[in-house]
């Protein structure tokens, strides 16, 4: 289904599966492509989570995915395929770790280590979720809140919406000054249709969704905003650890927030809870945040 000028819904999911379906160059190699239509820089998220399906494909899929580590040294060109290479570093009797670089123009523009588990049983805490947060069909959809900035638009106007993004707060992009400072941002997600029941491709996608808003929650501690009158940025590295399992095409809520920023850097960190209030995953991320004029 398309609004006239985007794909949205399970459309936008199906171009999602692509891009996240590598071709096979090689035992250990791989080669991924971005969207049609896109930033001018490849997309942090796709690069991880390109990168963990590269890794995951050289696992037993017994194993499943617990956490990653990645860094981005490079913007990516998403005119030009993306080659993965693969070093298997560890198998062990539960684990097994691997190594894998995104490379263009044969130099690397991230790379990333990520580590496999067998199920096993053991002790099971975690914190509790956010209390009274509305639930997500009782907050703007992002078609509502692009509805009342069409001038901040811009190439969210042109790119497929794979992942339903629905705001408890202000997101960062609306105009200077219309964003109250508030020392968290809360963002419910879902894939906007249905995935295969791969596990794998669930954490990929989760990976890549993982991405999109973890970093604004730096800006929102200050009421700042991106671009013009705001702050540009760019991701530095990129931490995420799978506690439970779950469905990245069912809701879960965003909790992010910024423990500090200094240097021109900001440091963001972020849980994921189900409807139900399971912690399924944490992430930890660091940028460059530049002030840029109006």
């Amino acid at each position: 289904m398309s609004d006239g000028r985007v794909a949205v819904g399970q459309a936008a999911v199906d171009q999602l599966l692509e891009v996240l379906d590598l071709d096979s160059t090689g035992e250990m190699t791989f080669r991924g492509m971005s969207p049609r239509v896109g930033p001018q820089r490849v997309f942090g998220g796709q690069v991880a989570g390109q990168a963990l399906v590269a890794a995951g494909r050289t696992v037993d899929p017994e194993r499943f995915v617990h956490s990653l580590h990645g860094y981005f040294v490079r913007p990516g060109d998403p005119a030009e395929p993306i080659a993965y290479e693969v070093e298997n570093i560890r198998d062990g009797r539960s684990f097994s770790v691997r190594r894998a670089v995104a490379l263009q123009h044969d130099k690397p523009i991230f790379f990333m280590s990520a580590s496999f588990q067998r199920a096993e049983e053991g002790l099971d805490h975690q914190a509790p979720a956010p209390p009274d947060v509305p639930a997500p069909q009782d907050v703007p959809t992002m078609s509502d809140r692009l509805a009342r900035y069409p001038e901040r638009l811009g190439i969210w106007g042109q790119i497929p919406r794979p992942i339903d993004v629905r705001y408890v707060g202000e997101p960062g992009w609306v105009r200077p000054g219309d964003r109250p400072a508030d020392p968290h941002q809360r963002v419910w997600m879902r894939i906007d249709g249905k995935l295969p029941d791969d596990p794998l491709l669930h954490a990929c996608a989760l990976t890549y969704a993982s991405d999109l808003t973890l970093l604004d929650s730096v800006l929102s501690v200050h009421g700042e905003v991106w671009g013009p009158g705001g702050v540009v940025g760019a991701s530095l590295d990129h931490a995420l650890w799978f506690h439970r399992p779950f469905r990245a095409d069912e809701w879960f809520l965003y909790d992010c927030w910024s423990p500090s920023a200094s240097g021109a850097r900001g440091l963001a960190t972020g849980r994921m809870f189900t409807t139900d209030g399971r912690q399924i995953a944490s992430a930890v991320q660091e940028g460059l945040l530049r002030r840029v004029g109006a």
